[in-house]
């Protein structure tokens, strides 16, 4: 059985849409993860200190990008900064921004609560908080809830009518091992490709746009990659922790909705354990082999 903590229906405001450098849409999983670790660190000094957060589930209910679009051509729709003492707006970094609906469950490791404290507290404490840069508007009350990993209707009807992320990294592996560049083996299944037929008068008699891989899919930040040695810089809000650079890792991930899972674990994203090789990454184990629709 798995302990499961359910924060449905949560609405947040001004989420922050660059995923990435290359990418403008849902926010990374490494902003999921990390508001579970924050949420994690507000349980320090209180009775629930022992509580463990190990994995997180995320569905989207629905999403609003900020951006204005003109026939094909959509730009990002951002925020003016006060004039300066010139009279003269001043420099300002573009940031994608958007309004989403998610509900999120924690996967936990806890011992027995013979009430629902815990859950009371957690209500209270996201009030204070932001998920992905965004302010949290409003959700539902919090459920501790026990689930049976091979049996998710018990957690997955709280998730529905939403669209689960999950990760399809297989697919670019195994392009690049054919000899595919990353960008190009991304691309492979991002794009779609049009078979036109024409008849003998040259019109159009069939158009059949297809892609290379059924399913929506998205390319997903996953993680980092050290760039440089870590070590000590000038300047930084915490000065006990080695600082380096790095740059944002990219993948295939695919949206699915929670009926199509088997198990819990295939929905659930946790940190990967950091072995010596400047990879710092989210890591889901959803399989291809099991796509069936449960319905």
């Amino acid at each position: 059985m798995k302990d499961i903590l359910l924060i449905p229906n949560i609405k947040i405001h001004n989420a922050n849409a660059l995923s990435s450098p290359y990418t403008i849409g849902f926010p990374a999983m490494t902003a999921w993860l990390g508001f579970m670790h924050a949420l994690q660190r507000r349980l320090v000094g209180t009775k629930f200190s022992d509580i463990k957060f190990t994995g997180v589930i995320v569905s989207c209910l629905d999403m609003t990008l900020h951006t204005h679009k003109v026939n094909y051509v959509s730009s990002i729709i951002g925020t003016s900064n006060p004039l300066d003492k010139t009279g003269k707006r001043p420099s300002f970094i573009e940031e994608a921004r958007c309004d989403l609906e998610v509900s999120i469950a924690i996967e936990c490791e806890m011992g027995f609560l013979g009430d629902d404290s815990f859950a009371r507290f957690i209500d209270k404490t996201l009030h204070m908080m932001k998920i992905a840069s965004g302010d949290i508007i409003s959700f539902k009350p919090c459920q501790h809830i026990e689930v049976d990993n091979n049996e998710p209707r018990t957690l997955t009807r709280y998730l529905m009518p939403g669209f689960c992320l999950v990760s399809r990294q297989a697919l670019m592996q195994q392009s690049m091992q054919d000899g595919s560049d990353a960008i190009d083996a991304m691309l492979e299944y991002l794009k779609t490709t049009t078979d036109i037929e024409i008849d003998e008068h040259k019109q159009v008699k069939k158009s059949k746009p297809y892609k290379k891989e059924k399913g929506w899919i998205v390319p997903i930040a996953v993680g980092y990659q050290g760039i440089s040695e870590p070590g000590k810089l000038a300047n930084t809000r915490d000065e006990t922790t080695p600082h380096r650079f790095a740059e944002s890792v990219v993948t295939l991930g695919e949206f699915k909705m929670p009926y199509h899972f088997d198990n819990i674990d295939q929905m659930m994203w946790r940190y990967q354990e950091y072995n010596k090789d400047d990879l710092y990454l989210c890591c889901n184990n959803y399989s291809i082999n099991q796509q069936e629709s449960k319905l």
